[in-house]
């Protein structure tokens, strides 16, 4: 029976909209609600990026499908003192990403394209560039689905791993218990079993957004309490609210 719920630990950065449906849920139902990323992107050095033998300038086309992966790609081409090639032409998974490029390069002299945010809709103008040699930017965990849908179409890209996401320092955290964990990638999970080999769950709640989190909240022996998406609630922050509802109301 879980009890009643009064502190949460989210295991992100916190949100810097005031807006954000946490704020609200913290204040409708008096929740003391903290924000915490237990994972950190961190760039692959030189030396390793080398090892994966992938010759950038060879290219003449980069994907980018998120701002991190703009980061990281600008961050190799100027430690590796390669020369940005004008003729370049960048594809992004959104525009939001694509004017996030003017970080780095003068936006309105490059060829630069992009879909509306899912990677279906950069895949139909990639199409339209099949004689480009695109390279694909990424960090070493990630979905197959691009890859795999980049092979289907018989694009030519290479794959360059540029960044890595490694567990956070959660050493300050070590005497600091929430009725309620909420996690949002394996990722995260394994932080949280790496920086705390002996956690026991015993009263804590746990809630996971999406399948593959699910399942490493189980795979790690864990109780899950909370699941998002369900048709029920299609948020994380739904979820939460419909929960702690139930629990609080029992333990009046």
């Amino acid at each position: 029976m879980a009890s009643k719920i009064k502190t949460i630990l989210v295991s992100q950065p916190k949100p810097a909209n005031d807006k954000s449906p946490y704020f609200d849920l913290a204040e409708t139902h008096n929740l003391k609600i903290d924000f915490r990323p237990f994972i950190e992107v961190v760039g692959v050095p030189v030396k390793d990026f080398r090892k994966q033998r992938v010759d950038v300038m060879s290219h003449t086309a980069v994907i980018f499908t998120s701002r991190t992966a703009i980061d990281h790609f600008f961050r190799i081409v100027e430690e590796l003192k390669f020369c940005i090639q004008e003729s370049w032409k960048y594809f992004c998974m959104s525009e939001s990403i694509a004017l996030y490029l003017q970080k780095y390069i003068v936006y309105r002299k490059r060829k630069i394209f992009f879909g509306t945010g899912s990677f279906d809709t950069l895949l139909d103008i990639i199409k339209k560039h099949k004689e480009e040699k695109f390279l694909l930017p990424l960090s070493n965990v990630h979905k197959q689905d691009i890859p795999g849908e980049l092979e289907k179409s018989n694009i030519r890209f290479s794959k360059a791993i540029l960044y890595q996401t490694v567990s956070a320092d959660l050493s300050d955290l070590k005497d600091v218990n929430y009725d309620m964990l909420v996690f949002f990638s394996p990722s995260g999970v394994a932080s949280l079993l790496q920086n705390f080999p002996e956690f026991r769950q015993n009263s804590t709640c746990i809630a996971a957004f999406g399948p593959t989190t699910r399942q490493a909240v189980l795979d790690a022996g864990l109780t899950l309490n909370v699941e998002a998406p369900t048709p029920k609630s299609p948020s994380m922050t739904m979820a939460i609210e419909e929960f702690v509802k139930e629990a609080n109301k029992r333990k009046r």
